[in-house]
């Protein structure tokens, strides 16, 4: 027996209303009663999800409307995430392409579109958020359309049907001056141009796991399309790898189906359907759950490669393992190698040092978001500066670069261009659009290191950046480092107010009076490009006289306390970031000033 099934995942630039739109389909296709309170953006489960306002994993959801089951998928939108989104679009059968009704297409609306191209699908293009003010719904209709062309869309794609949408109010229309107030033509058009998943069911059991998860009470959990056949609870099935070697043979213990926000468990699922399958320790995103009369494996989309890499080692420092529940290299090591498990645009490799791995992903926020994760799981380790990975295309070096687009008041645009002009940035295009500059860059990856930071300095906080990964080209050269030196501890102690006060002329302080620091421990940001060696902890010697009543009043500038993602830009080659639950530190891979002078003399020769 068959069912009416919609397969559609939602792909959007981050921040253009996905996760908004699919609280609002959940709420009007009746998945939640009307008096059921429901917190906004419930598909961001997670606490950083929760707190950065992205989608990090891909979360699926189902609902009903009219009698046909439509699997919802909601997809991250940062470029970082973007090996969550190219293995969830093999899962479903139709993608909405949500662009904002004032910022049009960005980077990573590019990247989605171009992977949904590839693969045949026919968009339905969604124009969100029609009620902002700066709303221009025609103009950014036809930059899609530009868009469409760019990437080699054919004649059925380019016929895509257009809807406008209010998405935190739940109204989608099919004319800008229809006065429709909920999401009925969304609904229809998906069940009118989304294609129905081929459902063979007279064919033996076949499945691709795209998603991995686990729970508490029965392991880790395959998700998956099922793509021909039907299962059985309790029936035993293979799981093959990419290859079609066998990694083991089990039952089907647990079987659920998606719906709503909700996983209830069913006795068979069958050809076309997404669904969730227990009883497999050793299953892995891109794995093949097969009858066993055909274990032949399906072809997996194989998802592009990391661009950057950190350095993540055991935390030596002065302070180690006084803020750390886990520190060792076993229990750091463990919770890698865990990450790879569901997350398949990470790398992990073993160096020379047993203390030291090295970690790979797909840009800066990703590896903040690992670090950011597993500080709050209680680890506690040190990272080196993000640096990216080169390859040899015959014989040459080629490095990965950047599309940059940035969005800047029109007084602060030169400052912009110079600057990424300085970091081996070429720009491709530049238009006005009101008071404000969009302008875009091809930019090597590693020259956008600690941009981001500069840039909001430069634009007083106004600039806005997108970033996306473009394509590996010949190296661009050096690129000049960190224009400031850092200030450094000189000693072990507690900050004190007097001595800040005295060195306040040298840099910006990152610490405050009382906090603990140690000899080589990064304080501040000199504002000479060289490094500077400061006694913070030094004390007020103590005498009977006192010369006036203001003698005790100590003014110092507020001290600069920096993100994590501030952190990692802020790293230069010789720095390490101490991460800890409670606490991040800047230090010097070499904490002693003379073993610092020994390294760059023996650098220098070398």
């Amino acid at each position: 027996m068959t069912q009416d099934i919609r397969n559609i995942a939602i792909i959007a630039h981050v921040d253009h209303g996905k996760t908004t739109l699919v609280d609002q389909m959940l709420r009007q296709s009746g998945t939640f009663r009307e008096n059921q309170q429901m917190v906004e953006r419930v598909m961001d489960s997670g606490d950083l999800e929760k707190e950065k306002g992205i989608t990090i994993s891909s979360k699926n959801t189902a609902v009903l409307w009219q009698g046909t089951k439509i699997n919802i998928v909601d997809t991250p939108g940062h470029a970082d995430f973007g090996g969550e989104v190219e293995r969830i679009l093999k899962m479903v059968n139709g993608v909405i392409l949500l662009v904002d009704a004032a910022e049009g297409p960005l980077p990573q609306t590019k990247f989605v579109l171009r992977k949904s191209l590839e693969l045949g699908y026919r968009p339905i293009v969604l124009i969100n958020k029609i009620d902002r003010q700066d709303a221009r719904p025609d103009a950014v209709l036809n930059e899609v359309f530009d868009l469409f062309v760019s990437l080699d869309a054919n004649d059925e794609q380019l016929d895509f049907p257009v809807l406008y949408a209010i998405g935190i109010d739940g109204i989608a229309k099919e004319d800008l001056a229809d006065s429709n107030d909920n999401l009925d033509p969304l609904f229809a058009k998906i069940i009118e141009h989304i294609p129905p998943p081929e459902q063979k069911t007279d064919v033996p059991f076949k499945m691709l796991v795209s998603n991995v998860d686990w729970n508490d009470y029965v392991g880790r959990i395959a998700i998956g399309r099922v793509e021909q056949g039907t299962i059985h609870l309790n029936q035993e099935i293979v799981l093959v790898d990419r290859k079609g070697n066998q990694k083991e043979k089990a039952k089907a213990t647990k079987l659920f189906t998606f719906n709503g926000l909700q996983r209830e468990p069913v006795e068979d699922a069958g050809a076309g359907d997404i669904f969730a399958l227990a009883g497999y320790d050793r299953v892995e995103i891109g794995d093949t759950l097969t009858h066993i009369s055909d274990p032949e494996p399906i072809p997996y989309y194989d998802i592009d490669q990391p661009t950057m890499a950190m350095y993540f080692r055991v935390n030596n420092s002065p302070f180690a393992g006084k803020e750390g529940d886990f520190v060792t290299s076993n229990m750091i090591k463990d919770r890698l190698n865990r990450e790879i498990r569901t997350n398949v645009s990470i790398r992990v490799e073993q160096t020379d040092n047993p203390d030291i791995f090295k970690v790979s992903g797909r840009g800066e926020l990703q590896l903040a978001i690992l670090i950011e994760t597993m500080r709050r799981e209680g680890y506690e380790f040190a990272v080196s500066r993000p640096e990216v990975l080169f390859r040899d295309v015959n014989g040459n070096v080629h490095e990965p670069f950047e599309e940059v687009v940035i969005d800047v008041h029109t007084d602060y645009s030169n400052k912009v261009i110079d600057n990424l002009q300085r970091r081996k940035g070429i720009m491709t295009s530049m238009a006005q659009e009101g008071e404000n500059n969009r302008i875009e860059f091809k930019v090597p990856s590693r020259g956008l290191i600690g941009f981001r930071g500069e840039m909001m300095t430069e634009t007083r906080g106004t600039g806005i950046m997108h970033q996306q990964f473009y394509a590996y080209e010949p190296y661009a050269g050096d690129i000049s480092g960190r224009t400031r030196g850092a200030l450094i501890a000189l000693e072990q102690g507690d900050v004190t107010a007097y001595a800040l006060e005295g060195l306040q002329d040298r840099g910006q302080f990152i610490i405050e009076p009382g906090d603990p620091v140690y000899m080589g421990q990064v304080v501040g940001i000199n504002k000479r490009g060289d490094d500077m060696v400061v006694n913070v902890v030094k004390k007020k010697n103590l005498t009977n006289h006192r010369a006036t009543q203001t003698a005790d009043s100590v003014k110092i500038s507020q001290a600069k306390r920096m993100s994590l993602e501030q952190c990692m830009e802020f790293l230069d080659n010789d720095e390490l970031l101490e991460v800890t639950p409670q606490s991040l530190r800047i230090r010097k891979l070499y904490l002693d000033e003379n073993d610092r002078k020994r390294e760059k003399k023996r650098k220098e020769m070398a």
